[in-house]
């Protein structure tokens, strides 16, 4: 009687020589057609910054090089002490929180009026947008030439129809004027985030409210409101972090005078006219740090609007 003996099975590695890539592998083969993208970033952004960063430790004018010598944090103190520049601080917030503020109550309004259905919708809703798709420096030309301009500009021209008085718009009220041009141009960017919050609510949830009773007014406060919250926070944070960074406006409408200098022109200033790059650099840090600020609480608006509508599918 003879003994058989079996095989032993033979193991995947053996039936299959070909390995399969490991899951990091397969991983970075998805990732590297970012990385030329992405290195590009770093090169033009991050390592900028990196220098910019080193610089506002040094006390550097570019007329004399040879004199540059590292001051640690003292470009910071003068930034936050010195009283010009504390007031283009104190400019720089309240002309974003002006403007943010009016472009929202502005774009709410008029995306409540788009939210209707109406003969010529379409046609309105673009003319609505065109101020948003000009060029900054061409809107802000526009404002000072066209409509500010004591002699020939609309505004007057209509005050002097109607037989008004003919100010000096620009040299009068300053910064209102560049509020206006700002607001002007982000109201439609305002609108279009609104509008697409109006056009994701539940209408079955506000024909119910109608059915019981509830006023448009009601509807507007107890349902849109609260559901056009997360909107209304995406725009005052994308909002802010344009307008903390704005320079064509007031560049070209008042050049910085009558106490109309933000932080961005006080850098330009520093730097291109006092030749001053460690103040300017430290100034731009600052201006860029309260950007990532903004942009850190715009991001989790984003994600918490697109969980909410992950939770809805």
């Amino acid at each position: 009687m003879t003994a058989t003996t079996t095989a032993p099975a033979a193991s995947p590695e053996i039936r299959n020589p070909v390995r399969r890539p490991s899951a990091r592998l397969r991983a970075w083969a998805t990732r590297a057609p970012l990385l030329p993208a992405l290195i590009f970033m770093i090169v033009v952004t991050q390592l900028p910054f990196v220098a910019t960063l080193v610089i506002s430790f040094f006390d550097w004018n570019s007329l004399y090089p040879d004199a540059r010598h590292f001051t640690g944090v003292d470009n910071y103190q003068e930034v936050l002490t010195d009283p010009d520049l504390r007031h283009s601080v104190w400019t720089t917030v309240l002309l974003t929180v002006a403007v943010v503020l009016a472009s929202l109550v502005l774009g709410l309004a008029l995306a409540l009026l788009l939210d209707r259905r109406f003969r010529g919708r379409g046609i309105v809703r673009t003319l609505l947008i065109a101020p948003f798709l000009v060029v900054p420096v061409a809107a802000a030309l526009l404002w000072k030439h066209v409509l500010y301009n004591p002699e020939y500009g609309l505004l007057n021209g209509l005050l002097h129809y109607v037989g008004g008085p003919q100010p000096d718009w620009i040299s009068n009220t300053p910064l209102l004027a560049v509020e206006a041009s700002l607001v002007w141009q982000w109201t439609p960017f305002m609108m279009l985030i609104l509008l697409a919050g109006l056009q994701s609510r539940d209408h079955e949830q506000i024909e119910a409210a109608r059915v019981d009773g509830a006023s448009d007014w009601q509807i507007f406060v107890h349902l849109t409101l609260p559901h056009l919250r997360r909107y209304l926070e995406l725009g005052a944070l994308l909002g802010s972090i344009y307008i903390v960074q704005n320079f064509d406006a007031v560049f070209t409408i008042t050049s910085g005078g009558l106490g109309t200098a933000n932080l961005p022109y006080t850098v330009y200033q520093s730097f291109y006219q006092a030749h001053e790059n460690g103040l300017a650099s430290a100034a731009g840090v600052l201006v860029v740090i309260g950007s990532i600020v903004i942009a850190t609480f715009a991001l989790r608006v984003v994600s918490s609007l697109f969980r909410e509508e992950v939770s809805r599918a």
